[in-house]
């Protein structure tokens, strides 16, 4: 075996505060299995602005105790240089979120921090909300969102503000990321990381605030039979909580997968927009003669939506759609009322229906680069979407997206509008008929080695394509080089002739390649058609 690399792992062991992992390692050293060693010691796992994520394992490369206090430790030096002393933790279900939890818990206690903790496992948004409402400077979650059931992960929310930045209990961007991962790759041993055992474990108080401001969205309550599914996750409890103090019915649980598994036992993936994933809500759905169907992400941040078509078929809502929704129920309202007051906002790769929507309204609108950090951070957010089912239509409460606030807010828009004989989707079609119809897909190309996406962009931008698909490239705009006040990111966005917009960009969370199409057609069946055409010849392209 290789020398240093035998020494780099000794060293580790050495440090490992989880015997369980230390024995791992210490098994493939036996083994001489230098392959798996090298998986598991390929460089400390990544810290940006989704925290942490990654599988978890041992060693430098995973999610493990060791690694989760290195980054605790990290974060007591970053927070020790600006004076900030006030930490809240939450957790998801998952495999070894309770273990991380105690972990960091340890660390924040033993600089002497005050630290709290969520009294069980709860969603991301009670979290988010806590990190405010108990004027915490550090708000931590352990959860993987929807990643698959072997990884794990840290999110880090900052409360006031940090860096020259407004946070107001919203994620980190950038340079807050960078200033923290500077501070972890500086801490060289866990041992001699002092630790503590003195925090308080929250009671309901938090959480019952929580349920009490998200039910306000909610002031008429009717009697829709809803189909909910937490796919697995930590919703559950919570959701219900909210629906019950808006006085709705009890919504109609998908039992298969309404508590808690780690192991996601009847999905592939535990996202609701993966095929597959709601099929037991919808067949809930259908047997019980079900108005509405919702669900949400196992950490409940996110929302999905399906209806019942005009001939009888459910169909999931696009996450695009949804936000259309949304918006233009937000846009009326403030037009009703005039003491409603704030900006739209939607990330670059979601529709620009919402864009137009908020020029009909008068509405201030703004673009932001893709995950909720950037839209958090707009002033005065009355509305912000995007179009992987992160929502925000209450950034007072949660200032972030929130899967729990959006199931009851669309419970409301779904019963108003059943009062007059109306249905979402008709609501959806008033908007196409002033705007035209949008259309919206996600490709999503999973892929092994990140690199391979590195590659694909890299080839991308030295020799542009001229056409995809059969259709001119009109234009490119280069996402990496600042453009209309957007911070730079990797990614291309592609404008094909006829007006179709391609964007071509790597997940910030999963091994994945993203490709998002927008197309605008006088109806839905020319827009399908489109889509359609695009569909295999944008796969090929991106393969």
């Amino acid at each position: 075996m290789n020398a240093q690399l035998l020494a780099e792992v000794q060293a580790w062991i050495a440090d490992d505060p989880d015997p369980k992992t230390a024995a791992e390692l210490s098994k493939l050293i036996e083994s001489g299995d230098e392959t798996t060693l090298r998986k598991y010691f390929a460089g400390f796992l990544q810290f940006g602005t989704a925290g942490l994520r990654g599988p978890i394992g041992p060693g430098p490369s995973s999610m493990n105790r060791a690694v989760v206090g290195r980054t605790a430790a990290g974060l007591v030096a970053y927070m020790k240089e600006r004076g900030l002393s006030r930490v809240v933790i939450g957790r998801d279900a998952r495999y070894g979120s309770e273990d991380f939890t105690e972990e960091s818990a340890q660390i924040f206690s033993g600089a002497g921090f005050e630290v709290f903790v969520l009294p069980r496992p709860l969603p991301t948004p009670v979290l988010a909300f806590a990190t405010h409402e108990l004027n915490c400077d550090l708000g931590v979650m352990v959860t993987a969102s929807h990643n698959p059931p072997q990884d794990n992960g840290y999110k880090v929310y900052i409360g006031p503000t940090a860096d020259g930045i407004e946070y107001a209990a919203s994620q980190i961007i950038n340079p807050t990321d960078g200033l923290i991962a500077k501070e972890i790759d500086l801490v060289n041993s866990l041992k001699a990381v002092p630790r503590g055992k003195s925090w308080t474990v929250l009671n309901d108080v938090v959480v019952d605030k929580y349920v009490a401001r998200t039910a306000k969205l909610a002031p008429r309550p009717g009697s829709l039979k809803i189909v909910y599914t937490a796919m697995h996750g930590v919703g559950t409890e919570t959701v219900e909580k909210v629906f019950a103090k808006a006085g709705f019915p009890n919504l109609v649980l998908v039992s298969e997968q309404a508590e808690p598994d780690p192991d996601f036992p009847t999905v592939a993936f535990p996202n609701p927009e993966e095929p597959g994933a709601i099929d037991l809500a919808l067949a809930k759905a259908r047997q019980v003669g079900a108005d509405l169907v919702i669900a949400n992400d196992p950490d409940a941040d996110r929302c999905a939506a399906a209806v019942n078509g005009p001939s009888g078929g459910w169909r999931m809502l696009r996450g695009d759609e949804l936000g259309i929704i949304f918006g233009e129920w937000i846009a009326r309202s403030m037009v009703q009322d005039k003491t409603k007051t704030g900006a739209f906002g939607n990330s670059i790769v979601s529709s620009s229906a919402l864009s137009k929507i908020a020029a009909h309204y008068v509405i201030d609108f703004k673009e932001v680069l893709t995950g909720f950090k950037w839209l958090a951070k707009i002033e005065d957010l009355a509305f912000g979407y995007e179009e992987a089912i992160g929502y925000s239509v209450d950034s007072e409460t949660v200032n972030d997206k929130d899967g729990i606030s959006a199931a009851l807010f669309l419970a409301q828009i779904a019963t108003d509008l059943n009062a007059d004989g109306k249905t979402l989707v008709d609501l959806l079609n008033e908007v196409w008929a002033r705007h035209g119809f949008h259309g919206t897909e996600q490709i999503s190309i999973r892929v092994s080695d990140m690199s391979r996406i590195t590659e694909l962009l890299a080839g991308l931008r030295k020799n542009p394509p001229a056409e995809i698909a059969g259709r001119a490239v009109s234009s490119i705009d280069d996402l990496a080089a600042p453009k209309d006040g957007l911070p730079p990111t990797d990614g291309l966005r592609i404008w094909l002739d006829g007006g179709i917009r391609i964007i071509i960009r790597p997940s910030g969370t999963e091994a994945k390649m993203k490709c998002y199409i927008e197309v605008i057609t006088k109806d839905e069946k020319s827009a399908n058609d489109l889509l359609n055409q695009l569909r295999q010849p944008l796969k090929d392209f991106l393969a």
